[in-house]
């Protein structure tokens, strides 16, 4: 199995993190979930070229002040592997524009967990609350997106 390189990040602002709601495309793991911004590594970018494309291209902002979090390690079944460079950003600039893969929402950072998230995104979300300055998080889920696994930093925490 191929892994995938991928960056998400959750832009900050007055309390609120900018997430996408997946539901304008049809064949989509993530359909219906609420997700960061983000997207795949295209040639020989790097993680911050990615990571400022993938902002720039879904919603028309231009990020001046970001971090990196973390590493998460996605194990999907048998037949996905993903390791995604995680950031939060809290400066940027530009208008926002409306996103082909969703819908942009402004989602105070209590409710994000009343969301429909992917189990192992709660575990990271209380990783960026505690300002924890980095780790290396690997979430394992079966095929029906059950997690079945979470191991921070080398310590199993989930099973």
């Amino acid at each position: 199995m191929t892994p995938e390189l991928t960056t998400l990040c959750y832009i900050e602002q007055d309390g609120k993190y900018l997430m996408l709601h997946r539901v304008k495309k049809e064949k989509d793991i993530n359909k219906d979930k609420w997700i960061g911004i983000g997207g795949h590594f295209e040639g020989t970018e790097s993680p911050e070229e990615c990571l400022l494309r993938e902002i720039s291209e879904e919603t028309g902002l231009t990020l001046t002040e970001y971090r990196f979090r973390g590493l998460v390690t996605f194990v999907c079944g048998t037949e996905c592997l993903e390791y995604m460079a995680l950031y939060t950003a809290t400066g940027f600039t530009g208008e926002m524009k409306e996103c082909d893969e969703g819908t942009l929402e402004w989602i105070d950072k209590k409710a994000v967990y009343d969301l429909d998230l992917w189990e192992g995104d709660k575990i990271f979300f209380r990783l960026l609350e505690e300002d924890r300055p980095f780790f290396s998080l690997k979430l394992v889920y079966d095929a029906g997106g059950t997690l079945l696994q979470a191991v921070l930093d080398g310590q199993e925490i989930h099973r």
